[in-house]
C-alpha cells in the first residue's frame, strides 16, 4: 500500500470508539482508523490517572468502517450505577496523528 498523501491524511474520516461489557472488562472497540496501522488506546480517570493502555493493530471488519480496533481492558465493568462516568478512553491513530474524541466510561475503582 502506497504512503498517504498529506491531503489524504487530511481528508480521512475522524476516528470513533464505543464500549461495551465483555467477560466483566471494559470493552473498546472503534473505527475509523488506518487500516493496518498503529493505534494507542488509553482509559483514564478524570483525573488524568492511566487505568489501562496498549498499542495495537488496526483490522478491517465487516461493520466497522476504516481500520477497526476492539480491544478487551483489564478495567472491571460493570461498574456500580453510582460510578457514573468517571474516566475516558482516547485512541492515537500514529499514521494520521489524529486523536478521537474522548469516550466518556465508567471505569472501576476497588476502595479496600
Amino acid at each position: 500500500m502506497a504512503p498517504l498523501t498529506a491531503e489524504a491524511l487530511k481528508k480521512a474520516p475522524a476516528p470513533f470508539l464505543f464500549q461495551y461489557t465483555f467477560n466483566n472488562h471494559l470493552k473498546i472497540g472503534g473505527g475509523n482508523f488506518t487500516v493496518n496501522g498503529r493505534v494507542y488506546l488509553v482509559v483514564k480517570l478524570n483525573n488524568g490517572r492511566v487505568m489501562f493502555q496498549k498499542w495495537v493493530t488496526a483490522r478491517t471488519h465487516s461493520i466497522t468502517p476504516g481500520g477497526t480496533i476492539y480491544v478487551e481492558t483489564s478495567v472491571s465493568s460493570p461498574c456500580s450505577p453510582s460510578t457514573g462516568n468517571n474516566g475516558y478512553a482516547r485512541a492515537f491513530d500514529d499514521t494520521t496523528q489524529k486523536w478521537s474524541p474522548r469516550l466518556p466510561v465508567p471505569v472501576c475503582v476497588r476502595i479496600d
